[in-house]
């Protein structure tokens, strides 16, 4: 219905997942009949459709990667000194705001489809389909050992054996 309205079939299944309630049988249904096939099945291969899509050929000179460098740092500051600021004002303490800020920094499957569809679309040209893919991969694969560093806790003094 919702490509035959003109807008993307994503927004219809996201309506659909948003109207029917959690609980309901005909959900419960769903996730059951569909958890295995789209786990398996379509996720994997949804993957590899953008990954075939990504060209990292098309990155051809210093230029371009100055480009995708620029992209990386923007996305990374917007994102995480948004994230920061508000967990700060919500009285967070500053190592886990930060933690929280590099969590929401990751990118994801979300982050996928939305550059296909701008890709498929025409919105987006091959090459910056490419750099966003590229930004989406660093800022993801960056967030553990970032993460795993802010909340390494010196270990706990440990009193003398008094005997």
């Amino acid at each position: 219905m919702t490509q035959w309205i003109g807008i993307h079939a994503i927004f219809g299944a996201f309506l659909f997942g948003a109207i029917v309630p959690h609980d309901h049988p005909l959900a419960e249904t769903l996730v059951r009949r569909l958890k295995w096939p789209v786990t398996f099945l379509l996720l994997p291969a949804f993957f590899a459709f953008a990954g075939m899509r990504t060209r990292i050929d098309l990155l051809t000179g210093g230029s371009d990667w100055l480009i995708c460098g620029l992209i990386i740092v923007v996305a990374s500051v917007g994102k995480i000194g948004g994230c920061f600021a508000a967990a700060r004002a919500s009285g967070m303490q500053f190592r886990d705001a930060a933690a929280i800020a590099f969590l929401m920094n990751t990118r994801g499957l979300m982050e996928l489809i939305v550059l296909n569809i701008g890709l498929d679309l025409g919105v987006i040209s091959p090459v910056l389909f490419t750099m966003m893919v590229v930004m989406a991969l660093v800022t993801t694969m960056g967030t553990t050992p970032i993460v795993d560093l802010l909340m390494a806790r010196k270990p706990a003094l440990q009193s003398p054996d008094i005997r």
